[in-house]
């Protein structure tokens, strides 16, 4: 219970600031599918594997999404927990404990996740995009993909002091992620071993699982690789990010 009470303070102050959020969570996927897909893929003739690039486009833009509120949710705001304006270390006064602290943050950034999905999902469906009933098994998905990324994203941040390393991080790392795992092309296009790294992402396996769904095909990949990988995931960050928590917070 006590890492819902986290949870709470974190969403209390998002029901201050939820306005802030609106273009880059809602607006910008929008915006991004109506270019992307309708713009560009009208001249993309034959479409994508057998389906419209429209079609194709809106799941691998959807757990981009998810992706990118994950990981800047696990972020900047992290480190200004720690560094500026040093809310975990008051948390840590309280009765509670390092595993609540991170739990109920991380928590809120699922909520952030899911939010943003379920809202890009509904936008999909009134387009005309999705093609299955199974669509509504991406959002379970999403929750597992927000959970490994933001849990390795947690972990990173609580081993820096400063903003410099999460730039970098953005731009080597993240960045190049969501251009190649998928989102707008199938990875099969890709050399070898650019092939392999995007195997290796969980953006890859989110957007595979996501795109079998709204589509109503099955993932190149087994379900069962599919969930236990991100899983994997999961279970590395969370163990990571709580021994770093734990060393900055317990004195």
């Amino acid at each position: 219970m006590t890492a819902l009470a986290v949870f709470e303070y974190h969403f209390v102050g998002y029901r201050r600031t939820w306005r802030g959020t609106v273009f880059g969570t809602f607006l910008l996927p929008v915006l991004t599918l109506l270019g992307f897909g309708v713009g560009l893929g009208a001249y993309i003739t034959g479409g994508v594997d057998g389906v419209s690039y429209v079609d194709y486009l809106v799941p691998g833009l959807m757990v981009s999404t998810a992706f990118q509120v994950a990981a800047g949710e696990s972020s900047w705001p992290v480190l200004g927990s720690f560094e500026w304006h040093k809310i975990y270390f008051a948390q840590a006064a309280a009765p509670l404990r390092v595993a609540d602290i991170l739990g109920g943050h991380l928590l809120f950034v699922l909520f952030r996740v899911v939010l943003s999905a379920g809202a890009f999902l509904l936008v999909a469906t009134l387009f005309g995009t999705v093609h299955s009933f199974w669509a509504l098994a991406t959002l379970p998905v999403v929750v597992l993909f927000g959970a490994a990324v933001a849990a390795p994203v947690f972990a990173f941040t609580a081993s820096i002091t400063t903003d410099s390393y999460l730039a970098l991080l953005f731009r080597f790392a993240l960045l190049p992620m969501s251009l190649f795992s998928g989102v707008f092309f199938p990875v099969d296009q890709l050399p070898l071993g650019l092939r392999v790294a995007a195997y290796a992402t969980p953006l890859w396996h989110g957007v595979d699982l996501c795109r079998a769904a709204t589509l109503g095909v099955a993932p190149d990949w087994s379900v069962p690789g599919h969930l236990a990988y991100l899983a994997l995931w999961v279970a590395g960050g969370w163990w990571l990010a709580r021994a770093r928590f734990r060393k900055r917070l317990v004195l």
